[in-house]
């Protein structure tokens, strides 16, 4: 405690860091503030039966988590800045299909510019699709005809599109702000703060729960954060998890001879490859895709079929939603690893540096090389990361875990939130570190990170 203490004094005492840590609280606080704004025109003590909608988890709860709440409160952040993250995916994966857009990768700070644009852009127009569909959802959620002050009229439905879009772009300039100016990871910190905004009303539904059973509750609530604990810290080791390829670069070598053997330091270098490389996004295109089963179902109307996958894929905690889920990470995982790790281009980089692998020929060998590394580690990965997505399921069903808290033990809200901390630790080390003092993580700096 008094490390800490000791630690808080010295961040307390570079200016420019505290002022971004103040900067960045002071914006999230703006964040949480709009998400209570209800939208103009609603009622918002009519919103007692829509936001028990999402008490109990589900694919509603999920959605409201990612915006902290502002979906269930109809507020004016209800898209949250998850049209934004849709829109960056897509122009990502399209990065991979379309010419104009590879060319902006390679053209450096006027091409990455020019590519915040296009997503921004692509972000509004998601918007505009976005709002009326959430508009005219409100009914069919819960939400009672009296709880539209003015009715649904045209002038109540465009005034709303509007308010909502510019939800979205405003929490999008946070975001921006706080990367720029603040500590860093602004899109992901309003997503983070979002999803912990839900944790104490989640936990204290479980304790109630767990309290109001007759014999063992407060032993079931030691051991379900003994189990967290354990989850948190393998999520851990999944994010930092990296498998070091040496290098060695021929040009350095004769240069550097005689002041490595002076120094006792070896010229030999590494290539970090992450177990997990494609990080949350394996599983939230697999949570997009989840809906397909339940839509298709309503296209078999009554029958059996129909039924069958309405009645199995509705429930995010049944067997048949997470055993298509997992398989749905694991294809995504080697998929978004795919297009993301280019070996090729890392083997191209490092013959142009006049670096090699030991044993290994520059060129077409090395990259084929990096590619079955990044397949073999890949796998396990994959599996891990399917794991953590489905454990939320095997809580709720083996030990009657109340579903809201069960959604923290797993999935893309728990990797969100230790990824983001991750970053904002080393964000906060790099600031120390550059100022002589100790990191927040012993030995000062987290660069030591797993290996495999």
């Amino acid at each position: 405690m008094n490390k800490f203490i000791d630690i808080v004094k010295k961040i307390l005492k570079i200016k420019e860091l505290k002022n971004r840590i103040l900067f960045t609280l002071g914006l999230l606080l703006v964040y949480r503030l709009g998400a209570q704004i209800v939208l103009p025109g609603i009622d918002s003590l009519e919103l007692t039966a829509f936001n028990s909608r999402f008490d109990g988890g589900g694919l509603l709860g999920i959605l409201n988590a990612f915006t902290g709440g502002a979906f269930g409160n109809a507020s004016v952040f209800a898209l949250g800045i998850m049209p934004y993250i849709s829109a960056s995916i897509v122009v990502q994966l399209m990065g991979v299909a379309l010419p104009y857009l590879q060319k902006l990768q390679k053209e450096g700070e006027s091409g990455r510019k020019k590519i915040t644009q296009i997503t921004r852009w692509l972000t509004i127009f998601i918007c505009i699709i976005q709002a009326p569909a959430y508009l005219y959802s409100l009914t069919a959620l819960g939400v009672p005809e009296s709880a539209f002050i003015f009715g649904r009229s045209p002038i109540f439905l465009i005034s709303a599109v509007i308010i909502l879009v510019t939800g979205t772009v405003f929490a999008m300039w946070l975001g921006e702000k706080i990367t720029d100016k603040g500590i860093g990871n602004g899109i992901s910190l309003l997503i983070t703060v979002g999803i912990v905004a839900s944790l104490p009303l989640s936990f204290t539904q479980n304790l109630i729960s767990r309290i109001s059973q007759s014999n063992g509750g407060l032993i079931m609530v030691v051991i379900e954060l003994a189990v967290w604990l354990i989850i948190i810290i393998l999520s851990i080791l999944l994010v930092m998890a990296v498998r070091q390829i040496p290098v060695q670069y021929a040009r350095r070598n004769s240069i550097s001879s005689n002041a490595q053997s002076n120094t006792g330091m070896s010229s030999r270098q590494y290539i970090p490859l992450k177990l997990n490389s494609s990080g949350v996004m394996p599983i939230i295109f697999a949570q997009a895709l989840m809906f397909a089963p339940v839509t298709i179902g309503g296209f078999f109307g009554s029958t059996n079929f129909g039924q069958w996958l309405q009645a199995n894929f509705s429930d995010i905690f049944g067997l048949w939603y997470n055993v298509l889920f997992g398989l749905l990470c694991i294809i995504f995982t080697f998929f978004y690893t795919a297009i993301t790790v280019p070996t090729n281009k890392m083997s191209d980089d490092l013959k142009r540096s006049g670096g090699f692998v030991p044993g290994i020929r520059p060129g077409n060998e090395t990259a084929e090389y990096l590619d079955s590394v990044m397949s073999y580690i890949t796998f396990p990965g994959s599996l891990y990361l399917a794991a953590i997505a489905v454990f939320p399921a095997i809580v709720v069903q083996l030990i009657g875990m109340q579903q809201g808290w069960a959604l923290f033990y797993g999935g893309t809200s728990l990797l969100i939130m230790v990824g983001v901390a991750i970053d904002t630790i080393q964000q906060v080390n790099a600031y120390l570190l550059n100022h002589h003092y100790d990191g927040l993580m012993k030995s000062g700096s987290m660069r030591n990170k797993p290996q495999i």
